[in-house]
């Protein structure tokens, strides 16, 4: 158990090709869902929880994320640009290495939530982590209690929550729900480079050093516009 992580890093720096044509000239992030912007949904979840700051990278639209975060006053706002380049959810990573201090981090997708809505997830992370036995402890939602996810989920869980990869089998009970916590030192002598999360966890996995927490609520996964009008709908009908 940690105290609740003071920081979290905020992935939108996503191009959200899948989520087109609502991202040709606006980044995903800013799309609104059942009234309210996909990354407000999300810091108004952090903010509840506790969370001081965000650092949010930002790439595809990068002015408009970073005038929209001009009007969040009830949390820090630091901006990890990466217009040059895509650096993906890896090298995201990597690049704000400087700004994520040394203490554990909140490290959040955009795209997914939960219903009912609210900060309790985040909070039991925190609660669940254990410095000793974990680098990275994932939020996971049950691929039968989701909606928008067309995959055949991500990961199966042990009694000690240690995880593993799906691999050859046809389908896995969990899926990545996109909040995880983190130690930042994992990045220390990583590259400002593209590349993915999953190279850290290919060799992290393996060890037992990767850890999971099964979500218990519905997972809602917004990552295409079919995805967002069904979120939309869902989350209207149930008044959040």
């Amino acid at each position: 158990m940690i105290d609740m992580p003071h920081t979290a890093m905020v992935l939108a720096a996503g191009l959200g090709t899948r989520m087109r044509p609502l991202t040709d000239a606006t980044a995903k992030p800013l799309l609104d869902v059942a009234g309210r912007s996909m990354i407000d949904r999300l810091l108004d979840n952090l903010v509840v929880a506790g969370v001081e700051r965000a650092v949010v990278n930002v790439h595809w639209c990068a002015d408009l994320v970073e005038a929209h975060l001009q009007d969040r006053h009830d949390i820090q706002i630091v901006i990890s640009d990466e217009r040059e380049q895509v650096l993906e959810t890896g090298g995201g990573l990597a690049k704000a290495r400087p700004l994520l201090g040394d203490d554990p981090i909140f490290v959040i997708n955009t795209d997914a939530f939960w219903e009912p809505t609210g900060p309790g997830p985040l909070k039991s992370l925190a609660q669940g982590f254990d410095l000793e036995l974990m680098d990275e402890f994932l939020l996971l939602a049950d691929i039968k209690r989701s909606l928008g996810f067309p995959g055949a989920g991500d990961f199966f869980r042990g009694e000690d929550g240690a995880l593993t990869r799906r691999g050859e089998a046809d389908s896995a009970p969990w899926a990545y729900a996109g909040v995880r916590i983190l130690k930042p030192s994992l990045y220390d002598d990583e590259p400002a480079e593209p590349f993915s999360a999953n190279r850290l966890w290919n060799d992290l996995l393996p060890r037992g050093r990767v850890h999971g927490l099964p979500l218990d609520r519905f997972w809602l996964h917004v990552g295409d516009p079919q995805a967002l009008k069904d979120a939309e709908f869902w989350l209207r009908c149930h008044g959040a």
